[in-house]
């Protein structure tokens, strides 16, 4: 009994003494939806930084930007697009300085399950072992990655809008990469995950193309959640609340393309993620530009989606997310007029859209994207000064427009 008293009592002491620790908890600062590398339609110019079919004997760097800070980190490796298990030689992390270069006294070698190479099973995933790693709000990682022999197919997230490195051999724990091929995509990475105080917690950005970023300045981090990660952790009273990117580009609601339909991720990418309070939803519009847009070639359109199927599908999300204790701002479907897709009945379906949204009640909150961006003498189309060519995707301007359009308030 003696024994038992002195226990609760030092246990007590530690609580009081050390608060924060106690309280302190997981939360993703950093996400990237996995999906199967796209290949390019037949007749395409080659891309100018092409992936890699496979990988083998080769360190893949890769530069991730967080939004909250902490004191200990750990990693999620995906496996999820492969048909065979895929070996990991080794991993490293560590604050990057610049390009492929890192802050060397920052670099941590990580370790799964105790210990420096891990083997992941096809369609799963792997968490790496917590390390002590002072990571400040708003810093680029650097996140190495070494593949012994041949990957197979690859788990990727295209639009990684961050230059990745890759080198021949073993280089995870080199200060720089040198003799590098590069591209612009992430692979097997799909979430970094920091220990941060009580109050904090994450926002999932679920969506599209418009989301990912596609289009915005590469290694500038100017999607709209980067700048609203960067609004909300620098705004002083604000909440203390990761940002996750959980956009792909191409993506639907209701079909496979671009990644698995948007229903069918739903789980993994915003319900797996940890300490998440906020859902911003914003997804539909490849629905109607695919299903409602102009025959492409000899080949006609699937029958085209409607303005139900759509808001059936967002319901869907809106009650997991609720049963998870998770809050959902729904978000309006932006202009498309002028893109390869549009089409005046695809219009329609998305006035349809929007409506409900905003009139739905549906959601715990509503950001009105669509008026953020839309030009004042036609409604259908974004501002000039907002598009960036192809009439589908803001330019940088744009996307801090959304950003910024989002009431903090909101999130209190």
């Amino acid at each position: 009994m003696r024994l038992r008293n002195i226990t609760i009592v030092v246990i007590a002491t530690f609580i009081l003494v050390f608060p924060a620790y106690a309280q302190d908890h997981w939360v993703t600062t950093w996400a990237a939806a996995p999906q199967q590398p796209r290949l390019p339609p037949a007749g395409a110019a080659p891309a100018a930084n092409p992936a890699p079919p496979t990988f083998n004997d080769q360190t893949v760097r890769m530069v991730v930007r967080t939004s909250l800070g902490g004191r200990r980190m750990r990693l999620t490796l995906s496996n999820a697009f492969n048909t065979q298990p895929l070996r990991v030689g080794a991993a490293h992390v560590a604050l990057r300085s610049k390009e492929s270069g890192i802050v060397t006294q920052s670099d941590r070698e990580l370790m799964f399950n105790g210990k420096p190479a891990v083997t992941i099973p096809p369609g799963a995933q792997m968490i790496s072992d917590p390390v002590d790693l002072q990571i400040p709000q708003l810093s680029d990682l650097a996140i190495s990655v070494y593949i012994p022999g041949e990957s197979g197919p690859l788990t990727t997230h295209a639009t990684g809008l961050h230059t990745t490195y890759i080198a021949k051999g073993n280089h995870t724990a080199n200060p720089v990469l040198s003799d590098t091929t590069t591209t612009r995509s992430w692979y097997w990475i799909s979430a970094v995950d920091v220990m941060a105080p009580a109050d904090s917690g994450a926002i999932v950005a679920f969506g599209d193309s418009i989301t990912d970023g596609a289009t915005s300045t590469n290694d500038a981090d100017q999607s709209w959640p980067s700048i609203l990660a960067a609004r909300i952790l620098v705004s002083p009273g604000a909440p203390k609340l990761a940002v996750l990117n959980q956009g792909i580009s191409g993506n639907r609601l209701l079909a496979d393309g671009a990644g698995v339909n948007a229903l069918a991720r739903f789980d993994r990418d915003v319900l797996g993620m940890s300490g998440v309070k906020w859902l911003v939803l914003m997804e539909g519009i490849n629905d109607i530009g695919v299903t409602a847009g102009p025959a492409r070639g000899n080949t006609p359109p699937p029958p085209a989606v409607t303005a139900d199927e759509l808001i059936g599908a967002m319901k869907q999300m809106v009650e997991r997310a609720h049963a998870h204790g998770i809050k959902v701002i729904g978000a309006t479907l932006t202009p498309y007029e002028g893109a390869a897709y549009y089409s005046e009945k695809g219009e329609e379906i998305r006035q349809a859209v929007n409506r409900w949204i905003r009139t739905s009640e549906v959601f715990d909150a509503v950001v009105d994207f669509d008026k953020v961006t839309q030009d004042s003498t036609n409604r259908k189309t974004f501002k000039p000064t907002f598009n960036n060519g192809d009439r589908l995707h803001p330019n940088d301007a744009g996307y801090k427009a959304m950003a910024d359009s989002i009431d903090l308030k909101i999130f209190r």
